[in-house]
């Protein structure tokens, strides 16, 4: 039974991290679509979609659980905010041709929690994890003081999505009900910007062709798919095992950036993915080392 949860665990971690991974050929369906508007979209389909989600899996007591809990709530309104900025800067990034950037950020990510958990969780580095964060920390700085371009959008795509991981760690709440409520805090910025502020020739659903309006609506599923996916695999593998599926993402990005959409892989994007890639090595080297010693000290006690 076990081996067959495991077994499933991993087909779901490959789903939801190859979807992540191949997003940027849905954003690049609405390059024609200012970033903000295709934001809102994101916001208003997903919440409908997850709505019906909440319907019918009866999760209902769940978020009324929530919503007497004010600093969840707080917590929920807070993570939305990131959330909605990563989102952001994301579809901005692949529809204005820096999805190598973006890729960088989602392979920083995993290095930048290791600094949120020694910050905020009381976590110590081992002297290995710390020559993995200085060589990632190495590659920016170098970009910046040789090459003079700061990486911005791979830096607040780590940052915000670490961050956000690190609240939601802090809500014990299901991830359909959690993103339901924090679209649901987003919802009334998205109508207010589509409905009233947007002016764009896309803006308005009802002149737009049936093919623009269903990649629109598509966004919904694009959203909340991969993270289904995503929850079905943490309950089935262990957080060791899931962490080494997180790299198909970027790595899938980095690819069809290069190889698809012809971004150019300049020398300074060489000298910074190198150091982030040899750091990653060492990191994803020093965590098999860690776990090995752990399983093995188990064994001694039983």
């Amino acid at each position: 039974m076990e081996k067959d949860q495991a077994t499933q665990g991993a087909v779901f971690a490959l789903g939801a991290y190859t979807l992540w991974g191949i997003a940027p050929m849905y954003f690049k369906q609405l390059t024609q679509v200012p970033a903000y508007e295709i934001l809102t979209h994101r916001v208003i389909w997903s919440f409908l979609l997850l709505l019906a989600l909440l319907s019918m899996l009866k999760l209902w007591p769940r978020v009324r659980a929530i919503l007497r809990q004010p600093r969840y709530l707080a917590l929920l309104t807070l993570s939305s905010c990131i959330i909605g900025l990563n989102w952001l800067v994301f579809i901005w990034a692949v529809n204005n041709n820096h999805m190598l950037d973006a890729s960088l950020g989602y392979y920083i990510n995993p290095l930048f929690n290791i600094v949120l958990a020694m910050l905020f969780l009381g976590e110590r580095f081992r002297p290995v994890q710390w020559v993995a964060v200085a060589l990632a920390a190495s590659g920016v700085v170098i970009q910046l003081v040789v090459f003079g371009s700061l990486p911005w959008v791979a830096l607040v795509l780590a940052i915000s999505f670490g961050f956000y991981g690190l609240i939601r760690k802090k809500v014990p709440v299901d991830p359909v009900t959690g993103l339901m409520l924090e679209t649901l805090v987003l919802l009334p910025l998205a109508a207010i910007y589509l409905f009233g502020f947007a002016e764009s020739a896309s803006s308005q659903m009802s002149t737009n062709t049936l093919n623009t309006n269903l990649w629109l609506i598509s966004a919904g599923i694009v959203t909340t798919a991969p993270l289904l996916l995503f929850a079905g695999a943490a309950k089935r593998l262990r957080l060791s095992t899931l962490g080494f599926f997180q790299y198909i993402g970027p790595s899938l990005m980095f690819l069809l950036a290069v190889v698809i959409y012809d971004e150019p892989f300049t020398q300074d994007k060489v000298i910074t993915f190198a150091l982030i890639w040899l750091s990653l090595v060492i990191y994803s080297w020093d965590g098999i080392k860690q776990r090995r010693r752990t399983a093995i000290s188990r064994q001694s006690v039983s």
